[in-house]
């Protein structure tokens, strides 16, 4: 086991209030203790990225690009990470390369120094052009491995897909398990794997939802993992990531001892109670998320699972949800078996959905077809063969990165943006509007 510090990657700005939250915490909630949440020591504060952005322009009438910058003023000491959804940058499609580039660089100029990447399917072409981009940024760039279970997701291939990052320039590798999958021994058993291979840092991301969270972070530290993603206590546990404090006094006078302060780690959890009450009441949220252990069945956290039994309530088809959970596993298989993360995730609950509702495979989503011709790319395992002829029937799947067939769009943005009444846009403005086109421009009508 190594001797050295754990060390911490604070998600209470992102991911702790993305998952408990709604991704509703405003920068106001956030300003009175930047400054002590820079004093602690944390390897880094992941800030950025993931659905804050959408939240920002949508929901809270803040500029995310200004949120960033406000952060990096306030955070000197610590570096800010962000989340990107590799050639889909931070929505459900995939960009041109002259959008992800400059929306990478873009990021790293106002604020960002550890750049996270991934792909839904783990296929590295769709990735390439961002960790490039974060290179070429003077970004840390950290590469994903989507963590899921299936026939064909072994240690074996996890290691040999951290080797290709690492050959791709990452500097550090991220185990991303969106889901709470990963079980402590699997956990153990994939961190030493990892570690005997490959020279570059280990951190693992895991979330709290089957329950698992804590005694899967203790296992990976016995491994040798060399960060874990951790939240304070008020947007901790339930579906976001293991609790901070607690993690810290585990390891206090131990070999992998943090070394961060608990006192001040106790103080910032004390003002993000009061704004976990703040948010509860000014947007009605439900943040009594328990935690759900059938997610190891499922693989689809809880909150896609209330998502798709919101949807069968409004097709009339509530009683149909058993099956749904039935269905769910069945169509991952049929597809592919791509881990379930955005966008794959909405792709195969709807599939399911529309599988108990109207007969498998009845009615096919353009998604499910865009999938199965490799428009997202390529899955971990062949499509049913059956499937793929009723979904595309004798159209060949494309074989190449699929971003390939995406010309420049920049400059078509930039002109879009000029003809609805905004001709001196700012560089970070027009990948507002490449990101979100309605959210940014209602946002734009308000505050431009």
């Amino acid at each position: 086991m190594s001797n050295k510090p754990l060390k911490i990657v604070e998600t209470v700005l992102r991911d702790g209030h993305q998952s408990l939250a709604a991704t509703r915490m405003r920068i106001t909630d956030m300003l009175p203790v930047l400054e002590k949440i820079d004093a602690v020591g944390y390897h880094a504060v992941e800030a950025w990225g993931g659905a804050t952005f959408d939240s920002c322009l949508r929901f809270l009438n803040e500029d995310p690009w200004e949120r960033l910058r406000t952060l990096k003023k306030h955070l000197p000491n610590t570096p800010i990470q962000m989340l990107l959804r590799g050639q889909n940058v931070l929505g459900y499609n995939h960009y041109a390369d002259d959008v992800v580039t400059e929306f990478v660089k873009r990021s790293v100029d106002n604020g960002v120094s550890i750049m996270r990447i991934f792909d839904a399917l783990n296929d590295t072409r769709n990735l390439e052009c961002a960790m490039r981009a974060a290179k070429a940024a003077g970004a840390h760039v950290q590469g994903c491995i989507v963590y899921t279970i299936s026939p064909y997701h072994k240690d074996s291939d996890f290691v040999k897909l951290g080797k290709e990052l690492v050959q791709m320039g990452a500097d550090s590798i991220c185990i991303k398990d969106m889901a709470g999958l990963l079980r402590p021994f699997a956990a153990e058993s994939l961190v030493r794997s990892l570690k005997a291979e490959l020279n570059v840092p280990i951190d693992l991301h895991t979330h709290f939802t089957s329950g698992m969270g804590d005694m899967t972070y203790l296992k990976a530290v016995e491994a040798g993992v060399d960060i874990i993603d951790t939240a304070l206590s008020p947007f901790s546990v339930a579906t976001s990531q293991p609790c901070t404090e607690s993690i810290v006094a585990t390891l206090e006078g131990h070999a992998r001892d943090t070394g961060l302060n608990l006192a001040a780690l106790h103080d910032l959890a004390d003002h993000f109670k009061q704004v976990k009450t703040s948010l509860t009441n000014d947007f009605s949220l439900n943040t009594n998320i328990p935690i759900d252990p059938k997610v190891l069945t499922f693989q689809i956290p809880g909150g896609m699972l209330s998502n798709l039994l919101n949807q069968m309530k409004e097709m009339g088809v509530a009683d149909k949800y058993e099956q749904l959970l039935e269905e769910m596993p069945r169509v991952r298989a049929d597809l592919g078996y791509p881990p379930l993360v955005t966008p794959t995730s909405q792709i195969v609950g709807s599939m399911a959905v529309m599988n108990v509702t109207f007969g498998r495979y009845k009615m096919i989503p353009r998604e499910v077809k865009d999938l199965i011709l490799g428009k997202y790319g390529r899955t971990p395992a062949p499509i049913n063969e059956e499937i793929k002829q009723m979904a595309i029937g004798a159209t060949p799947q494309i074989d190449h990165r699929p971003a390939d067939d995406i010309p420049p769009q920049m400059e078509k943005l930039t002109q879009q943006l000029a003809e609805a009444g905004y001709p001196n846009a700012s560089v970070e403005d027009v990948l507002s509007y490449a990101s979100f086109p309605e959210v940014a421009l209602n946002f734009f009508k308000n505050n431009r």
